[in-house]
Formats: C-alpha cells, sequence, structure tokens
C-alpha cells in the first residue's frame, strides 16, 4: 500500500539507523509537548503568585493571612507571607528556567534531526505538525 501522491514512487530506502532517527524524532516531540505544558503550568503558577503578593503587600503588617501550603492552611503574618512568596517564586524561576533549558536543547536536537532526515528523504517525508 503506497501513501505517496498518485504518480510518485518512493525510490529512497529506509535503513535501520534512518529508522532509528525517525523513531527518536517522535520520542522528542513528545517530551517537548510534555515539557511545554510543565512550562506553561510553572508560569501560570508564577503569574498567581505575582498577583498574590501585590495583594498581600497592601495588607496591614500585623494582620495574620491563611497562607496554604500543600493541603493545609497556615495564619502566617504578612512579613513572612511575602517572604514565604518570595521563596517560592524563586523555586517557582529556578523551575521555568530549568524547563525552558530542557526545551532549547529538545529543539536542537530535533532540528538537526529533521534537517538529517529532509536530506535523505526530501518530500518523501513529512515531520511538521
Amino acid at each position: 500500500m503506497e501513501l505517496l501522491p498518485e504518480g510518485k514512487k518512493n525510490t529512497v530506502e529506509v535503513t535501520y539507523e534512518d529508522q532509528q532517527k525517525i523513531n527518536e524524532f517522535s520520542k522528542l516531540i513528545m517530551r517537548k509537548d510534555v515539557c511545554q505544558a510543565d512550562l506553561n503550568k510553572q508560569r501560570q503558577e508564577k503569574e498567581y503568585l505575582d498577583d498574590v503578593s501585590l495583594e498581600i503587600e497592601l495588607i496591614d503588617e500585623d494582620e495574620r493571612i491563611q497562607y496554604k501550603i500543600g493541603e493545609l492552611f497556615v495564619f502566617m503574618k504578612q512579613e513572612k507571607v511575602v517572604q514565604q512568596l518570595e521563596r517560592d517564586t524563586e523555586v517557582i524561576d529556578s523551575k521555568i528556567e530549568s524547563l525552558e533549558s530542557k526545551e532549547s536543547q529538545i529543539d536542537e536536537r530535533l532540528s538537526t534531526l529533521k534537517n538529517e532526515l529532509y536530506a535523505k528523504f526530501g518530500d518523501n517525508i513529512n515531520l511538521e505538525r
């Protein structure tokens, strides 16, 4: 069964190494999707923390605020909450930086594989989404 357009013939043989590259490309695409989903989640969380930080800074310093740690809410002074939010923001920033670095590495490898596969297969392969 041929999947090529009518009148076209497949003249390129797929070697084991070629198939390994195609498989690696597919796996990297899936990893990139997971990485992007995690990155979006972390960016959203950072946005929430930034919004909360602005609101909490407007509250009286002596007032106690409920702060969620895991599944538990604890009462903390405004000053302590601001410090905790800063630490949480730093943690999320490092996660975002790590995920962006990982995504960049994946993109570099995908680009290399795409160039190699298009060089060999030309129009006979489609690596675009």
